[in-house]
């Protein structure tokens, strides 16, 4: 499992899609962030915390990580190598865990270099250091369980097609519905269904966490969501 990890993670830093996936990311945040007028921009704004970065910045992953997801299982059953690893010696469970990893390793590293943002606001205010550093922790916190979930999501939409950009749709659908859908369903229904979905819904999880509230509830629902789509991967890909 070890080798399969490291290959993985090889092939998206020897590629150019790991490397554009953290510019895009970077270049499309920061624009919103520090270039574009308005609300969002944290310069007009003039408060010491990065709330307008964590309210644009799940909109951009939403769309990002699929496109680096759906190669996994999509390519590999389209190649044909995907029956060939299955009889390698190493489980059907070793091998999505690798491609999962790995993935997520890729969004961990498109993220970090955000950091610079907080160092930024940190030292732009009148006095230096001066940022809301639990909303901050609980930001970023929030948007690594997300990213990680939103891959989760992207591999196995791969598992489900031969087809590239099917994998791809697959994955932003079902991260636009869990993200925002669930609760946009919630406004059209009544007590006490419309609670449920809410709380079914990422965003009320990721919102709670960028208001610098950690709660183990939400860290727990990220990670179902996680476990139930890896499963569900599993199941896909296990040999009828």
């Amino acid at each position: 499992m070890k080798a399969l990890l490291l290959k993985e993670i090889r092939s998206y830093l020897s590629s150019i899609i790991g490397y554009t996936a953290i510019i895009v990311f970077l270049v499309s945040s920061g624009f919103f962030v520090w270039v574009f007028p308005g609300n969002n921009n944290i310069i007009d704004m003039g408060e010491s915390n990065l709330q307008t970065f964590f309210s644009q910045a799940p909109g951009i992953l939403m769309f990002l990580f699929p496109a680096f997801t759906m190669r996994c299982f999509a390519e590999e059953k389209k190649s044909g190598t995907l029956e060939t690893l299955i009889t390698q010696p190493i489980s059907i469970f070793q091998i999505i865990i690798s491609k999962f990893l790995a993935a997520s390793f890729l969004a961990v590293l498109t993220i970090l270099p955000t950091l610079i943002y907080y160092l930024s606001v940190s030292q732009m205010g009148e006095i230096p250091g001066n940022i809301d550093h639990p909303t901050t922790i609980g930001g970023y916190l929030g948007l690594i369980l997300l990213s990680i979930t939103f891959v989760a999501i992207g591999v196995f939409a791969s598992s489900l097609s031969k087809n590239q950009v099917i994998a791809f749709l697959l994955a932003l659908f079902f991260n636009f519905l869990l993200y925002l859908g669930i609760s946009y369903m919630a406004v059209f229904v009544g007590n006490p269904l419309d609670y449920y979905l809410i709380k079914l819904s990422m965003v009320d999880h990721f919102n709670a966490l960028q208001r610098g509230i950690i709660d183990s509830r939400d860290i727990i629902y990220f990670i179902s969501i996680i476990f139930i789509t890896l499963y569900l991967t599993i199941t896909t890909l296990k040999p009828k």
